[in-house]
């Protein structure tokens, strides 16, 4: 029995080939990231829920398999004390997306994506596509309290090398940084859905820093 995420990637790769060996060996590489003990946020639940987001707005992408390469990479290579994560992980689609024999542009585009997460500024502006990745991306500022809140403390978890006085000051940085901007989502769907409760929950975590 297939679990669900081992499905979802199944069910993606097979449009490119029917390689099993080739699928299965890509499949346990996701695995083995994403699964690691130090992954408290950054694991396979937060690929699932993009993934879900994903499927129900299908019909508005311009590339909808090229969006889900970018999901399921856009996290490979998570190192909290490195800031070229981003940078690495798509590098390293890139290197795997060569392997299915996508097209060249395909894969520029993905890579590109996965960029985008690092500072979540839209770099391809041709189509919606980018906008939904990091829509996606920052989901969960924009759910109840209690789940933003569970969603902090796996952060904190994953960043438990440094001490409080460091993580705060860091995680403070960051917070402002998103309060600062015009808007948070860049999809009309998700900033109205979104963007006031994200604010809120942001604020919120600020003072209990």
């Amino acid at each position: 029995m297939y679990n669900k995420p081992y499905t979802s990637w199944r069910n993606l790769v097979l449009n490119y080939t029917n390689d099993e060996t080739l699928l299965i060996q890509l499949w346990e590489e996701i695995n083995k990231k994403y699964t690691s003990s130090r992954r408290r946020y950054h694991n396979l639940d937060h690929i699932n829920y993009m993934l879900k987001l994903a499927s129900k707005n299908k019909a508005d992408f311009n590339d909808f398999d090229i969006l889900l390469f970018a999901i399921w990479y856009h996290d490979i290579i998570y190192k909290a004390t490195k800031s070229n994560n981003e940078l690495k992980s798509a590098e390293f689609a890139q290197k795997q997306l060569k392997k299915l024999q996508i097209d060249t542009k395909r894969i520029e585009n993905c890579f590109n994506l996965i960029v985008s997460t690092k500072k979540h500024e839209i770099i391809n502006t041709k189509n919606q596509d980018n906008a939904y990745l990091l829509d996606f991306d920052l989901a969960i500022l924009g759910t109840s309290w209690e789940s933003y809140k569970a969603y902090t403390q796996k952060i904190r978890k994953e960043y438990n090398m440094f001490p409080d006085f460091m993580y705060n000051k860091g995680r403070k940085k960051v917070l402002q940084h998103f309060l600062e901007r015009p808007r948070i989502y860049y999809t009309e769907k998700y900033y109205d859905l979104w963007e006031t409760i994200a604010r809120e929950n942001i604020q919120k975590e600020l003072t209990l820093l």
